[in-house]
């Protein structure tokens, strides 16, 4: 009974031996093919190998020199020049001899210096643009002490009717401590009226009117500050307000412009 039993141990071993060795061999020639197909395999994107090719643009190169290139552009400019400025002499030539022949039927006596005069007038900007350049204001409408603003050319202008105290007050001003040192006389033709265009020397915003620390005009976007004759006196600009073009033709007549 002792000997059946080893005899069985020993036929299982034998047994299980013989399946470890298949199974090893299987492995070793699954691990061969599958190592065959790895070394055989082949991409299915059959493009270019080299990725980082660089193409040849050396068709699309300019043959020529630099020199050539800048000595044609030369050409160009000066042939354009050349014809602009024979276009324009001929229309003036042209608007000349007509106007001068028109004259010449209507005042034949007339002189020559009369008859140039009269083309470049001709040529000057017309009587309703002209008007548009001015503004007239009537000054008997701000009474004293008060500020009137109207639009000029598209920018605010300042008028303001200043009293005998604000008069007094824009002189007793040290002119060399301001930043840009103007005296009161020299920004009015006459002492109660002061106007200025009503733009900000900063940044081009449009003060209020009656404000700030110097009894004047008062810029809150960034803090500037303007006495009673328009001069900067604190804050970021660097200007005074600055004084258009105007005349007094009349006692109680403004034109600006």
């Amino acid at each position: 009974m002792a000997s059946l039993t080893i005899a069985s141990r020993a036929l299982a071993r034998g047994v299980s031996r013989s399946t470890a060795c298949l199974n090893a061999a299987r492995t070793l020639s699954t691990s061969a093919q599958l190592h065959d197909a790895a070394g055989s395999y082949s991409s299915p994107f059959k493009g270019e190998s080299k990725s980082t090719k660089i193409p040849d643009f050396s068709h699309y190169l300019n043959k020529g020199t630099s020199n050539t290139n800048l000595l044609f552009s030369y050409f160009m400019v000066g042939t354009m020049g050349a014809i602009t400025a024979a276009g324009a002499k001929s229309t003036v030539q042209g608007v000349y001899s007509t106007q001068h022949i028109a004259i010449a039927h209507v005042a034949p006596r007339r002189p020559k210096h009369q008859i140039a005069d009269q083309f470049l007038k001709n040529m000057s900007a017309s009587a309703d643009v002209l008007a548009m350049a001015k503004v007239e204001v009537d000054l008997n409408a701000i009474p004293e002490g008060k500020n009137v603003i109207i639009k000029w050319r598209g920018k605010p202008v300042f008028i303001r009717h200043r009293t005998a105290d604000e008069i007094d007050e824009a002189n007793k001003v040290n002119v060399a401590s301001l930043r840009d040192p103007q005296a009161d006389e020299d920004r009015v033709q006459k002492p109660e009226w002061l106007v200025m265009l009503g733009v900000c020397t900063h940044l081009g915003c449009v003060p209020i009117g009656e404000a700030g620390d110097f009894g004047g005009w008062f810029c809150p976007c960034h803090g500037s500050h303007y006495d009673i004759s328009g001069r900067i006196r604190k804050g970021p600009a660097p200007l005074n307000l600055e004084i258009p073009t105007y005349d007094f033709p009349e006692e109680d007549k403004l034109v600006i412009g």
